[in-house]
């Protein structure tokens, strides 16, 4: 198990994901996400608003997520 932060995933805040691999905490990120997006929190809403010009380049996409990936795979293993 391992834990990363809405932070460390491009977000705004300290809420902490745990998850054994990257696939699943980048779900609970999205969902996350989705939460605050109905919230209508304006810090999420911003970083979303980053992360859609991301989107529109899937080499950049690409990027970031193999980026996020492999800090969550260099992370040690939750105590």
């Amino acid at each position: 198990m391992k834990s990363m932060t809405c932070k460390q995933l491009g977000g705004t805040c300290d809420q902490i994901f745990q998850a054994e691999t990257f696939e699943e905490i980048a779900e609970m990120s999205k969902t996350h996400g989705m939460e605050m997006f109905q919230k209508g929190d304006q810090a999420h809403l911003e970083a979303m608003k980053t992360m859609r010009e991301l989107i529109k380049s899937p080499e950049d996409m690409s990027a970031w997520y193999a980026e996020r990936k492999k800090e969550f795979e260099d992370l040690p293993a939750d105590s």
